[in-house]
């Protein structure tokens, strides 16, 4: 029998970051006790990597701005694919949340009359993104846990979660072991919170920090939810790329918003190139428009620099395919360029982007006021994720609900850049108040034993094993099948190849042994992450192969055009009783007249 330490909550979020914190200060807030399970320390949440912005309709800069602008640049963004539902709740309540914010300690930058100040970002009409120079995350995880650690949560830091635990059909808690010591944890609990992020360490090139394993999304399938829109993975147009240690590092959107331009090598501007036919009426089409957009001329129109990051993307990768790239297979991004034309010149770019000057000064010894830096499209962010209702945030399972990066819904076919801190700050919200009231309409679930045993087996087995191959192969391998044959462009040959080599990939990581005791082992760690990367691979591959079209994030070259049909349709996956991934397709939901007529006024 395993050995296990128990704790009781009615209300357990797994998850620190941003959408994690809010969640358990707004269950808190409704007097029910409240756990949080961190997979790293406090603080180092991949929410702190969200740099440019919140974005929320306050019309500081620009009064032209509201909730329904944002809906539907939001709408347009995700190709139509977004729950209307969810991507209305986001705009009416992202500037509540902002200001709620900024009430609990948050320093934004200011205009010159003291309002939070808003920088333009890729995708969005209007000047909409309150911003703490290019630091943003950082500021809202400092602030929420501040505010948080007042409110009697208990954390539990370094603890991975194996298994969502079920009682009948409704939640029951969750099981886990503490990452330093190797010891079991039973966490029993009323309702659960998702809030773990994304899936981008299943690629080789990734903005994502070594938590982003997909957990969250592998625990909620195995326990019987729905995924949708996993196809949907988003390629950051901007990451570094030299040197080698550095590579798929975030240059954030902001360095574009703040008058940033790509080049390729012959220091053309590209992006005037290809614009959207859908765009041009607000895209500049000459140099001086494009940077008088980023100095505040709201009469100007913005960049090409600043369209949707799926466009920015493969534009970047065109160049390089095509030989026009730089000398490390990526193009050149420009801030230097615009001291000139800026009281302050240097001076100005360190107060602006104070972050990257000092990442690309420190890890690779340049000066971004004076040269340009080398970069490339980089795994950012998943659209998909669980499927959850969008006023309560609950899955198909009673009682387990997931906010953040980790759900699907609000993002469709492509995110906008800056709606995911305040995707983490409106629907972690929400996911919170309605977890505890499940909690306090639902009485104590009981939990399975032999579900516990069962977890704690298999998450030894590789210990037990004396023959087969260590963790990291199975886990590197994986990576590269996924960032070549399901990558930014994808093909059915590509795709069906990776589909070919997951089961041995199943079958390598079933059979990985490890060394050494449960104490501060690494290696452990990986034969575990092994379960989810695959699992959430396999749906992002199969998801990939059904949607036979080219729409937001997901490119097929052997079918380059949008499919009306799969227009109104997202992809769900759910495990069946023998195991395998089910597919399905489930219409989008319908417009309400008003979200229409609103959609039809601002096309």
């Amino acid at each position: 029998m395993a050995e296990y330490d128990t704790y009781r909550h009615d209300v357990l979020v797994i998850g620190a970051g941003g959408a994690g914190l809010r969640a358990a200060i707004e269950a808190s807030a409704a007097g029910v006790s409240v756990g949080v399970v961190s997979k790293s320390l406090l603080g180092k949440a991949h929410t702190v990597m969200a740099e440019g912005g919140i974005a929320a309709a306050m019309a500081n800069v620009d009064d032209r701005d509201n909730w329904r602008v944002h809906f539907a640049d939001t709408m347009r963004g995700s190709q139509y694919l977004s729950h209307p539902r969810m991507a209305q709740l986001h705009a009416q309540e992202a500037p509540a949340r902002v200001r709620e914010l900024e009430a609990w300690g948050a320093l934004f930058d200011r205009t010159a009359d003291g309002r939070i100040l808003q920088r333009n970002f890729g995708g969005h009409r209007y000047p909409r993104l309150a911003h703490v120079g290019d630091r943003t995350g950082l500021e809202m995880i400092r602030t929420l846990q501040d505010h948080g650690i007042h409110q009697g949560i208990e954390f539990y830091m370094e603890v991975t979660v194996l298994k969502l635990l079920k009682d009948g059909d409704r939640i029951a808690g969750a099981f886990g072991y503490d990452r330093e010591r190797g010891r079991f944890r039973l966490f029993e609990a009323k309702a659960v919170v998702l809030a773990t992020g994304g899936l981008g360490r299943a690629y080789q090139i990734t903005s994502n920090s070594w938590e982003y394993t997909g957990d969250g999304m592998a625990l909620a399938y195995d326990a019987g939810a729905a995924l949708k829109d996993m196809e949907f993975v988003q390629f950051h147009p901007t990451g570094m790329i030299w040197p080698p240690s550095v590579r798929g590092i975030l240059v954030t959107e902001a360095v574009r918003g703040e008058g940033g331009v790509l080049k390729n090598k012959e220091g053309r501007r590209f992006m005037f190139d290809d614009v959207p036919a859908n765009y041009r009426d607000q895209t500049a089409d000459n140099e001086d428009e494009g940077f008088r957009y980023t100095q505040g001329d709201k009469n100007a129109k913005r960049p090409p620099e600043l369209l949707t990051r799926d466009h920015v993307a493969r534009c970047i990768m065109r160049e390089v395919r095509e030989g026009r790239g730089s000398p490390h297979g990526g193009v050149f991004l420009d801030i230097a360029w615009i001291k000139s034309r800026v009281p302050g010149g240097a001076e100005h770019i360190k107060k602006k982007l104070p972050s990257m000057y000092h990442q690309f000064k420190q890890l690779a010894d340049i000066d971004i006021t004076e040269v340009p830096m080398e970069i490339g499209p980089t795994i950012h962010y998943a659209m998909g994720g669980v499927r959850v209702e969008p006023d309560t945030e609950m899955s198909d399972v009673p009682g387990l609900f997931a906010a953040g990066e980790v759900a699907a819904g609000l993002h469709g076919a492509n995110r906008l850049g800056g709606n995911s801190l305040s995707d983490l700050l409106v629907f972690g919200k929400r996911a919170g108040e309605y977890a505890a009231v499940f909690a306090k309409e639902h009485g104590p679930a009981t939990v399975n034993k032999g579900e516990v045993e069962s977890a704690a087996h298999q998450a030894l087995e590789p210990f037990e094993r004396t023959a087969g191959e260590g963790p990291y192969q199975t886990q590197r391998d994986l990576q590269q099948i996924m960032q070549n044959q399901v990558g930014i462009v994808r093909n059915q040959g590509d795709l069906e190849k990776a589909l070919e080599a997951l089961p041995g990939l199943w079958s390598r990581a079933n059979r990985v042994t490890v060394e050494g005791n449960r104490e501060y082992n690494p290696g452990w760690h990986t034969s575990i992450d092994l379960r989810s990367l695959l699992t959430v691979s396999e749906a992002v591959v199969r998801c990939a192969i059904e949607r036979k079209e080219s729409r937001g994030g997901h490119f097929r070259e052997d079918y380059p055009g949008k499919d009306e049909g799969f227009g109104k349709v997202n992809l769900i996956v759910r495990k069946g009783a023998d195991g395998e991934m089910n597919l399905s397709r489930e219409p989008v939901p319908e417009m309400s007249a008003e979200l229409k007529q609103i959609v039809q006024e601002m096309k």
